[in-house]
């Protein structure tokens, strides 16, 4: 079953909305547009710059801290990049390293200790330039003492599947790493950090995004311990994590100063696409997926005829099937079934994120609009179930719902866009 023309064009149209919120989301231009309006004070004489980069945008923000500093003739700094494989590559001038995500592994643990060691020997008289983007958390694991990687993940994929939001995993990542929370700054001092930040974060909390290597931490070791408790999952968790959080904390001198400056945003990325022509709904989508869809769907059915909305944010999903799917995906599915009955004419609506990647999955997010359960049906399909076993990807698929981007190099978090006809 094809789609019809008029809704193909409704489609593209909701498509390069969304696309406008990505090119804002730029990170290379975000660093020029930094260090061109506050440029990097230079090491003390007799010191040295160390530029650290981790996250999904690190290697594309380096390509253009290292273009600036050329340019204003500093000496070639030493650069070290942390990012996902899919966004790894070679960079002149920079070591890559690339490590895993969502799901921090082995090659994340060698990239984390390869950053240790490089801040280590800093003295007063140098610099480091921290740039820092999403995914960042996971691609650097450097766990305490007495916790493995392997316990450390299960620890992440037990938060993930209970449907914790980014705040909560980061409140507990923090307390189990050498680097998330002020860690960086602590294994960089006495040197001076400057961090240029690129947020996946709603609300652009510096200590959530990427767990927070450059500022102080979110909160305490029993403070974890009572979100653990109340999603249920702290009887689950690894001896030695639990173990860590029951000991008393240890008393640690003062957390230095950074100069934490936020160079891209979510909130950026949704006001161009009010520039693309949607009306922007200025709330953030956040919460469980299935009450999310509902507060969206409040807004669409007010757009009048050739209107769009744009939104941004970033949702929850808990896991209670064995599907394949994402929040991105499951919120464009969920939205299909309620659009039944409720809206009228042609229409159509994209959630995807930023990064170019939805859950464990090579999709993006999803499209959805008036023909999709028509096809899914005629595909053998049924949504509903699909959602009840988190399968969203595979009834997506089948009716041509899914957004493929490949990786963007850059990470805001999640945009949607709805379109009428």
């Amino acid at each position: 079953m094809t789609i019809a023309p008029e809704i193909s064009r409704l489609r593209d149209r909701a498509f390069a909305i969304w696309s406008a919120g990505l090119a804002a989301a730029d990170p290379a231009e975000a660093v020029r547009a930094s260090l061109a309006r506050d440029p990097l004070p230079p090491p003390a004489p007799g010191g040295r710059l160390l530029v650290i980069a981790v996250g999904k945008a690190a290697r594309a923000m380096t390509g253009a801290a290292l273009e600036v500093l050329r340019g204003k003739g500093w000496a070639p700094p030493e650069a070290l990049v942390v990012t996902n494989y899919e966004n790894a590559g070679d960079l002149p001038g920079a070591t890559v390293m690339a490590a895993g995500h969502p799901v921090p592994d082995e090659n994340g643990h060698r990239a984390a200790e390869a950053v240790l060691a490089a801040l280590r020997p800093l003295g007063a008289n140098d610099r480091v330039l921290a740039l820092i983007s999403g995914g960042g958390s996971a691609l650097l694991p450097a766990p305490v003492e007495g916790v493995t990687l392997a316990e450390k993940a299960e620890v992440s994929r037990l938060l993930l599947a209970s449907g914790a939001p980014i705040e909560e995993m980061n409140l507990v990542r923090q307390q189990l790493s050498r680097l998330k929370g002020g860690g960086m700054l602590r294994a960089a001092a006495p040197a001076k950090v400057t961090a240029l930040i690129l947020s996946d974060v709603v609300g652009d909390d510096l200590s959530v995004i990427a767990s927070g290597p450059t500022v102080a931490p979110v909160g305490t070791k029993a403070e974890a311990r009572a979100a653990l408790e109340a999603r249920g999952i702290w009887t689950r968790l690894p001896v030695s994590v639990r173990a860590h959080l029951e000991a008393p904390a240890q008393a640690l001198p003062p957390l230095p100063e950074a100069d934490n400056r936020l160079v891209g945003s979510n909130a950026a990325s949704v006001r161009a696409m009010e520039e693309a022509g949607a009306r922007i709904f200025l709330r953030p989508v956040t919460g469980d997926v299935g009450d999310a869809v509902q507060r969206i769907m409040d807004e669409a059915i007010k757009v009048s005829p050739g209107g769009a909305i744009g939104f941004g944010g970033e949702t929850t999903v808990t896991i209670r099937g064995d599907g394949k799917g994402g929040r991105n995906q499951e919120l464009a599915l969920r939205f299909a079934l309620l659009a039944e009955g409720r809206l009228e004419g042609d229409w159509a609506f994209l959630s995807a994120g930023t990064d170019g990647r939805d859950g464990p999955t090579e999709a993006a997010g999803g499209i959805v609009d008036p023909s999709t359960l028509t096809r899914m049906r005629a595909a053998g399909l049924d949504a509903e179930d699909a959602l009840a076993r988190n399968d969203s990807n595979t009834a997506l698929s089948a009716c041509d719902g899914l957004v493929m981007t490949g990786g963007t190099g850059t990470n805001v978090a999640d945009l949607m866009v709805f379109v009428r006809g």
